[in-house]
């Protein structure tokens, strides 16, 4: 072959010999984003189809890792993680601390059907409304998680308890979440606020009942769904490289749709692997949860409310506005 026709080929596999190798860098410089969320069983049927290949991307690859809310907290500080699932009611404490943290979209809405929060009793408990905590123990995994000042705010605004901490109406006892049903059962508490899979068991066990249904009473009162957790990141990491994050939101959202258009294969899959009816997954996006996935109008007055009636409780030292802690490349909706 002379050198013209050596030339001659050598011209027309360049453009192929480019976009190979363009095609392979892409594939190789795909980023990585790890996530952190709740250790719950719901939430492994949120982020299901990405961990199953359902939900893909040509930009990113997402690590998802759940961790208990220790865990989490801790996560939070270090930035060990990209992203990180976090309570709404951190964000004020966080900043104050000097550590800056950017909403990226909603984790955990409250439900328009309001359940979730409600105070429960033995079936046979001489309690049949709120007021009637009075001089009893109320029990609950976490005395200042969003969870339960959510459940502080009902029972003070329309039902109005005394519910400060200290020297409120009735005792307030921390237990960790794990031993709240065998506490309620042997007497040790006369009221329980339960985690979702444990409120869930307790309806179909028909043992006990509830005295309010807080969650229901906070969206009648203020007209607005709660947010309880938003998934977050540092402003540093947004900088380096806002068009990962935009497609973590993207994936995210996809994620949940796929979860809520797919439920029979989702939900029969999360309950195998966690021991759960299959039917708790249901109820708890239909009932309990909503997880938009992406971040609104109406998230952000959900969020300044809690902190306004936060701030009215003690939970935090003033109410501060959400704004702050948006990050500056969200695109909020009506």
């Amino acid at each position: 072959m002379n050198r013209r026709n050596i030339l001659k080929l050598g011209t027309l596999a360049l453009p192929g010999l480019m976009l190979a190798t363009r095609r392979a860098y892409a594939q190789g410089a795909k980023k990585k984003i790890s996530y952190a969320y709740l250790l719950d069983p719901a939430y492994d049927a949120v982020v299901w189809a990405i961990n199953n290949g359902k939900v893909k991307s040509d930009l990113i690859d997402i690590e998802a890792r759940s961790l208990a809310i220790p865990q989490l907290l801790q996560a939070t500080a270090s930035k060990q993680y990209d992203v990180i699932m976090t309570a709404v009611i951190g964000l004020p404490a966080a900043a104050s601390r000097g550590l800056e943290l950017r909403i990226l979209n909603t984790a955990l809405q409250q439900a328009k059907p309001g359940l979730g929060g409600g105070v429960w009793v033995k079936k046979d408990s001489p309690l049949q409304k709120p007021q009637d905590l009075k001089g009893k123990t109320l029990g609950s995994y976490s005395l200042r998680s969003t969870g339960y000042t959510q459940v502080r705010i009902a029972l003070q605004k329309k039902y109005g308890l005394n519910t400060a901490l200290e020297g409120g109406d009735f005792r307030q006892l921390q237990i960790p979440a794990s031993n709240l049903p065998a506490a309620l059962a042997r007497g040790s508490i006369d009221a329980a606020t339960l985690i979702h899979s444990q409120a869930y068991k307790a309806i179909q066990s028909g043992q006990y009942r509830t005295i309010a249904e807080t969650a229901r009473d906070n969206i009648e009162m203020f007209k607005v769904q709660f947010v309880s957790a938003v998934n977050v990141s540092y402003p540093e990491k947004l900088q380096a490289d806002a068009q990962a994050y935009m497609e973590f939101i993207r994936m995210f959202k996809a994620s949940v749709d796929y979860a809520l258009s797919h439920r029979d294969e989702v939900f029969n899959a999360v309950a195998a692997k966690s021991g759960l009816d299959a039917k708790f997954f249901d109820w708890w996006f239909t009932n309990v949860a909503n997880v938009p996935g992406d971040f609104r109008q109406e998230q952000a007055k959900s969020i300044d409310k809690f902190y306004e009636l936060s701030a009215e409780l003690g939970v935090l030292k003033k109410a501060v506005p959400v704004e702050p802690f948006l990050w500056d490349k969200l695109h909020i909706g009506a």
